[in-house]
């Protein structure tokens, strides 16, 4: 609604995981670098959390770009699944034909025949599993013993598995030690700091082109951080309320009183 008024090219603000808008804090990079190393070193296991909107999926979305040629990847987003219908998720995303009266050893062996495919073309494979911290514990039994497919040298499959704080809990349980062994890399994104945050805001109003057409001021840079505390997905959402608001009232200047206006308008929704 916005765009043509501060002449942007889209909005800076949105909540999908855009590439485009990815931005390279120190916290971003690292997580980013730790599954490249151990996706391209087949290392087998890594682990990524984050609280809500820290940006764990947008660090997913430009690991892709950085996949050598080839890469094949799994995505799990539905967690709350049976180690059956774990398998046959992971089957499905592959593209690997089975039967849904295939037994478990079955559809381990499909899989098998399929990486060890892969590894002979030079090719790796990665799967994916996001909101981690819903599985069941024997889901992640059966996603452990997916890392015993491997060749005297490397592992067939790399497995990343990104959630919420709670996944450093459940993993740090006894029973599941010998999971938490595997586990070659574990990043936790934190939230900005200050400086990062204001710099985040620039960062995407340059990917827009604003070109200076609008402007939010310090005390406004400064109520965001404090409302959002650096978390990226509240960032943009302010932000994104803040700059339709600059517009119904065709302001240029996104002041503190439109930030404070506007996180009001937020909390009020949230405790209706």
């Amino acid at each position: 609604m916005y765009e043509q008024f501060y002449q942007f090219t889209e909005k800076p603000f949105s909540v999908t995981p855009d590439t485009k808008f990815f931005f390279e804090s120190e916290k971003h990079l690292e997580a980013l670098n730790s599954l490249l190393y151990t996706i391209k070193e087949r290392k087998g296991f890594a682990v990524i959390t984050g609280e809500i909107g820290s940006g764990k999926t947008t660090v997913w979305h430009a690991l892709l770009k950085y996949l050598e040629s080839g890469t094949k990847v799994a995505l799990i987003s539905n967690t709350h699944l049976t180690p059956k219908q774990m398998l046959t998720a992971i089957l499905d995303d592959l593209e690997i034909p089975f039967r849904d009266t295939w037994t478990k050893v079955k559809l381990l062996a499909a899989l098998n025949r399929y990486l060890l495919e892969q590894a002979s073309l030079g090719f790796n494979v990665v799967l994916v599993i996001d909101e981690a911290q819903n599985l069941r514990r024997d889901v992640l039994e059966e996603v452990r013993m997916l890392s015993n497919l491997e060749t005297e040298k490397e592992k067939l499959i790399q497995i990343i598995l990104m959630g919420q704080p709670e996944l450093r809990q459940l993993l740090s349980r006894k029973e599941l030690a010998q999971l938490r062994q595997r586990i070659a890399v574990s990043y936790h994104i934190y939230p900005f700091t200050k400086p990062e945050a204001k710099e985040y805001i620039r960062h995407r109003l340059k990917v827009v082109g604003t070109n200076g057409n609008v402007i939010f001021g310090k005390p406004a840079l400064d109520k965001i951080y404090s409302y959002s505390q650096g978390v990226p997905r509240i960032i943009n959402t302010i932000c994104d309320r803040a700059l339709l608001t600059g517009f119904l009232k065709e302001k240029f200047y996104i002041s503190e009183c439109v930030i404070n206006e506007v996180a009001r308008e937020i909390d009020e929704l949230g405790t209706s």
